[in-house]
């Protein structure tokens, strides 16, 4: 029998962290921007920037030669708040990159600055890039920063008080409507379109799963987006509402997954004009604000039976689990990329692998024979062929770590130079992967990659290494 299922290339898969049996899933809940509509990073990100320079410019900073670098930054990087640094940790918090302005820091000013300092994103010290939507302030953070050091900026005390200003300022664009305009007046250059979108929340619902659309983003905006993202490949006659049964706009999530949020129902669409709602959620309605306890109530379905699928990894993933005990997905576009640089990097990967065993018998060697040689110094006993040994193996292990130095230096900067793979922080897991471990079940780097398993299928977690697995017979 020929197998049916669309075939995705490697990148484009799903992982999972947790098994998911898509079969018991009941209700999925999705987030808007950069989740079901994906925007090309580089112009929405840059449109961000620019005005929140403006707004900065009009209250008197000097920032008129402020440029964004849409390739300067990635996800998961963290601000230390205390020091103006923007550094990158792994999974324990050990910080092994960090930027100050413009200048990277050494390796030896790494090690005084942070060598007794583990990034813990509980402190208040510490804030985290969770989405796409932090690189503009990524790169306002930086070059704000090497400016207060030269000439105090108006107003700021610390670079707690900047990056809040930064905040604030950013926080202006994304509600005083100026960017949206932007972007409703040019979709095109914005929105990076995705035809497979469509077929896959249609199979969903074909498989009597209920399809929730809940975004932060007022209605008059959702309303616009959502209708050129997905009219247009929708069957004649139907628009983008008749795939989900309940919309929830304006949801101010973190705080629609865990507080009791006032809710009302939208009378005029194209006024959006607003009545308060009471009682259960009446399918196919528009909704503003509410909480997600009220959609479980409404909808009957345990938590366990709801999927929401989002970008951020704090807003949509890990309040969602930490509250909801609902099962997420986490939409991480950088993971396509992730995958290619690792599939080009295989072969210098393995190369690396076996240089690493050798050099791991060289240095047990070069140990042994150390060992030995003190034991005979001890003794008092002659050693002066064990001295030539010594300084043989030593020479050894020099020899492979210059063959080595190369190829994990170019380890390191699979993806970015400056940063290097999202998931990854030197030879560890980056801080990025472990919370994408602990709060996604399932990360991925589009929606529309759910095409590739159906909706009854069940996704299981692949069996993780320990590093004991390989003493298992």
């Amino acid at each position: 029998m020929t197998d049916p299922t669309p075939t995705l290339p490697a990148t484009r898969g799903l992982f999972c962290n947790r098994t998911l049996n898509l079969r018991g899933v009941r209700a999925i809940g999705y987030d808007m921007d950069y989740t079901l509509i994906h925007y090309f990073v580089d112009e929405w990100e840059r449109a961000a920037f620019e005005h929140a320079r403006s707004f900065l410019a009009e209250n008197g900073w000097p920032v008129d030669d402020l440029e964004f670098d849409p390739e300067a930054y990635t996800l998961g990087l963290t601000f230390d708040l205390d020091l103006g640094n923007l550094v990158k940790a792994t999974r324990f918090g050990y910080t092994v990159r960090a930027q100050h302005g413009s200048n990277h820091l050494s390796f030896r000013d790494l090690r005084d600055t942070y060598y007794c300092i583990v990034v813990d994103l509980a402190e208040d010290r510490f804030e985290f890039m969770n989405t796409l939507f932090e690189l503009s302030r990524a790169s306002l953070w930086c070059q704000l920063v090497e400016l207060h050091d030269e000439s105090p900026l108006p107003g700021i005390s610390s670079y707690a008080h900047l990056y809040r200003a930064i905040d604030e300022a950013l926080g202006t664009v994304h509600s005083d409507g100026s960017l949206k305009a932007d972007i409703v007046a040019e979709p095109e250059r914005f929105v990076d379109s995705d035809p497979g979108l469509v077929p896959t929340l249609q199979d969903q619902r074909l498989a009597g799963k209920q399809l929730l659309l809940i975004t932060n983003s007022e209605w008059s905006y959702t309303q616009f987006m959502m209708s050129w993202s997905f009219d247009r490949f929708m069957p004649t006659g139907e628009t983008w509402r008749d795939l989900f049964d309940v919309v929830i706009v304006a949801a101010a999530k973190p705080r629609f997954f865990s507080e009791a949020g006032p809710i009302y129902r939208v009378v005029d669409e194209k006024r959006g004009l607003l009545e308060p709602h009471l009682g259960p959620l009446v399918p196919h309605e528009v909704y503003h604000g509410g909480n997600a306890r009220m959609v479980e109530q409404s909808l009957g379905h345990e938590p366990s039976q709801f999927l929401y699928v989002g970008d951020h990894l704090f807003g949509d993933v890990h309040v969602t689990k930490d509250v909801l005990r609902w099962r997420t997905a986490l939409i991480a576009r950088e993971i396509e990329a992730e995958v290619e640089a690792a599939a080009e990097f295989a072969a210098t990967s393995e190369t690396l692998r076996l240089k690493m065993d050798e050099k791991i018998a060289r240095e047990r060697v070069h140990s042994r024979l150390r060992l030995e040689r003190r034991h005979k110094v001890v003794a008092g006993e002659p050693h002066a062929d064990l001295d030539a040994a010594v300084e043989a193996a030593a020479a050894a292990v020099a020899e492979i770590d210059k063959e080595i130095a190369p190829l994990a230096r170019a380890a390191t900067e699979q993806g970015s130079p400056t940063w290097g793979p999202l998931m990854r922080a030197g030879a560890d897991k980056s801080l990025f992967a472990r919370q994408v471990e602990k709060y996604a079940d399932v990360y991925t780097s589009r929606v529309s990659n759910f095409q590739a398993e159906t909706p009854y299928g069940y996704l299981r977690a692949a069996r993780g290494s320990l590093p004991h697995d390989t003493a298992i017979g």
